[in-house]
């Protein structure tokens, strides 16, 4: 095999064969790291911008509201694990109290912490993040709330890049998550004032900010636009934010 090309691993999953491979890309001038499953790309490191943001929007977010920075920091919860550039942006903050990442793949989790992804040395060791496996959306929607490891626990910010929009999903179980009952549930695990929000690769929805109006406040859709080594023009995605009420 080439060493410009390398499939690192790949295994079989209930959603299809996740692999991931690492491939030396000229006009990034660098290695890329990228996951798919099947012949679907879930995630690149040639495109991250959107991934930090969505991060950084949400803590932004929280500072910019009515209440008090909590003393021991915030407590924080990440949905999709992925090459770990949303978690690694959490981590930067030094705000931030802890940091739970929930990730159905296990195989995602054992990439980060054998080293297999860049960013797993960094995740790995420091004491504040834990990699959780577990069905974010079942956990969102169950009664024992995201953290069944302290059932009923509450979060300054929840933070999901799991499916590619709120109507483009990795599998059809996650739909409840993103309708008003879900909505609410979500809302119900964040502290009041505390923020969701929520990466998607489509242009802003007005139908989903609606639903997300029924159990937030400050409802907003924020474009970010970045440059890509494959097309002249900018490429874009979209963070979704709200705020959970009680502030």
């Amino acid at each position: 095999m080439s060493p410009r090309f390398r499939e690192l691993d790949h295994r079989p999953t209930p959603m299809g064969v996740i692999s991931l491979r690492r491939r030396w890309d000229p006009l990034v001038g660098d290695d890329v790291y990228e996951i798919k499953l099947d012949d679907d790309f879930l995630m690149s490191s040639a495109f991250t911008a959107a991934e930090v943001e969505v991060a950084r929007l949400a803590l932004a977010e929280l500072r910019a509201g009515p209440g008090a920075e909590p003393p021991d920091g915030y407590d924080v919860v990440v949905g999709g694990l992925g090459l770990g550039h949303t978690a690694l942006t959490v981590l930067d903050d030094p705000g931030v109290r802890s940091l739970l990442v929930v990730e159905a793949l296990g195989e995602v989790v054992d990439w980060h912490r054998e080293g297999l992804v860049p960013a797993g040395a960094v995740l790995s060791a420091d004491p504040r993040c834990r990699l959780a496996r577990g069905d974010f959306f079942a956990r969102a929607l169950g009664s024992e709330g995201l953290d069944p490891e302290a059932p009923g626990s509450r979060f300054h910010a929840v933070v999901v890049d799991i499916d590619h929009s709120p109507r483009h999903l990795l599998h059809p179980s996650h739909a409840p998550f993103y309708e008003p009952e879900g909505v609410r549930r979500l809302a119900g695990s964040l502290h009041p004032g505390g923020v969701f929000a929520l990466w998607s690769n489509d242009p802003p929805d007005a139908g989903y900010e609606d639903v997300l109006r029924l159990a937030f406040g400050g409802v907003r859709s924020e474009v970010v636009t970045f440059a890509s080594p494959y097309q002249e023009a900018p490429a874009s995605n979209t963070v979704y934010l709200g705020t959970a009420p009680g502030a």
